[in-house]
């Protein structure tokens, strides 16, 4: 085994040892640093990369305890998950901020890297539908998955062209497109194409047309990202 693959089967074994939950004092001072430290939690206590959507919706990175206590006192109702409910040590103190503050907490699975299925995207769309507003979707770094989630909203509920639509997908919001995270750009080029010929909208264009592996598949035969 080479230098390399052992130092990072170590520090792999290392994040997993402070990604627990939260069931005893010492297992929630080791999430306190999982989060913090390896989820990155340090750098969201000043950076929020929060921004406005459509009247009563926010696009955001992963909010900190501090920051739902003040979303709540500016009369958000609801936070919409895009990391999904795996039971990480980020999920789970998020939820629980969520229960003592009584904001809902509303969970959907989304990638950054990889297109993602079509019944996650279905799933993110009825969620939208049935979240009491107003409210904050986030991710962890608030750039690549907010920002697709964000387009879809401005395209399905509030009837916006994709031309505009793309635009929450940008280095404004530390998206970069050169990386794997431009797949989901690559998605929207493709919805792009199809509503030009056919004049398709997102919903449909997804419920009968999408296929993730082979938009992942064209993506990744075309693209060589960085990283």
């Amino acid at each position: 085994m080479s230098l390399f693959k052992r130092i990072s089967d170590w520090e792999r074994r290392l994040r997993a040892s402070y990604n627990t939950d939260l069931s005893t004092p010492e297992n929630r001072r080791r999430a306190h640093v999982y989060n913090l430290w390896f989820d990155h939690a340090i750098l969201r206590t000043v950076w929020t990369n929060q921004f406005p959507v459509a009247p009563g919706v926010w696009r955001s990175n992963q909010p900190t305890h501090a920051r739902l206590v003040r979303l709540k006192a500016k009369g958000v109702r609801s936070i919409l998950n895009l990391r999904g409910a795996a039971g990480a040590a980020h999920y789970l103190t998020e939820k629980e901020s969520c229960r003592r503050l009584g904001l809902s907490l509303v969970d959907c699975t989304l990638q950054a890297r990889d297109a993602a299925p079509r019944a996650n995207i279905e799933a993110l769309i009825a969620a939208f539908r049935e979240i009491e507003r107003p409210f904050v979707m986030h991710c962890k770094s608030g750039a690549d998955r907010a920002g697709f989630a964000a387009a879809i909203y401005l395209m399905v509920i509030e009837g916006r062209p994709v031309a505009e639509a793309r635009r929450m997908l940008g280095v404004k919001y530390i998206h970069f497109k050169w990386t794997r995270t431009g797949v989901l750009d690559f998605i929207l080029d493709r919805f792009a194409a199809r509503h030009a010929e056919t004049g398709i909208g997102f919903e449909d264009w997804i419920a009968t047309e999408y296929d993730h592996e082979a938009i992942q598949a064209a993506y990744n035969a075309a693209h060589k990202p960085l990283f």
